[in-house]
């Protein structure tokens, strides 16, 4: 098995997990490289890996050009997706027939995403972009179910911590 996608993942999850908010484009870019992983096997029934890794990377692309060039439509656009993302991931965990409400739970949760991200930037940031990560990383490891839950939960939580006090540092006035 080629494990080069996992390894991205890890990689790219650690970086936003730490960094999210201060490397807003490329939260966005990982956001788009998570979303072109899912679009390829959407369009084609188990396409290559070489086919997966360039849709995703592309829609990465695409992503950090529209964090770095167009900011505020990026910052809906991110929350958009990682709230829709983290709505639909909810439903599948709590929700037995999730399948069936995909769609109208992932707009559901763009919506909120995308307000709350413009609303209050930095902690959403933080929040949405720590989760994010944490699911990067722990789907690109293979671990029994409930060792996956534990390890997203242990990062997500990790990385709101490390994110939260790089921002309390970054506020405090200079003495």
């Amino acid at each position: 098995m080629n494990l080069s996608v996992p390894i991205i993942s890890v990689i790219v999850g650690a970086a936003i997990l730490l960094f999210g908010r201060k490397l807003f484009w490329l939260f966005v870019a990982a956001l788009g490289f998570a979303v072109g992983l899912e679009i390829a096997a959407y369009f084609m029934r188990e396409p290559p890996q070489w086919m997966t890794l360039l849709v995703a990377i592309g829609c990465g692309v695409i992503g950090a050009l529209l964090a770095i060039l167009l900011q505020k439509l990026a910052i809906a656009v991110a929350g958009f997706v990682a709230g829709g993302r983290i709505a639909w991931a909810l439903a599948a965990a709590f929700y037995v027939d999730h399948m069936h409400y995909r769609g109208i739970t992932f707009v559901i949760g763009g919506i909120l995403g995308a307000l709350l991200l413009l609303a209050l930037f930095d902690w959403v940031l933080i929040l949405l972009s720590s989760v994010e990560g944490a699911h990067l990383i722990s789907s690109g490891i293979i671990l029994p179910e409930k060792g996956t839950l534990i390890l997203f939960i242990a990062l997500a939580v990790i990385g709101v911590i490390v994110q939260g006090s790089m921002l309390r540092r970054s506020r405090r006035p200079a003495h």
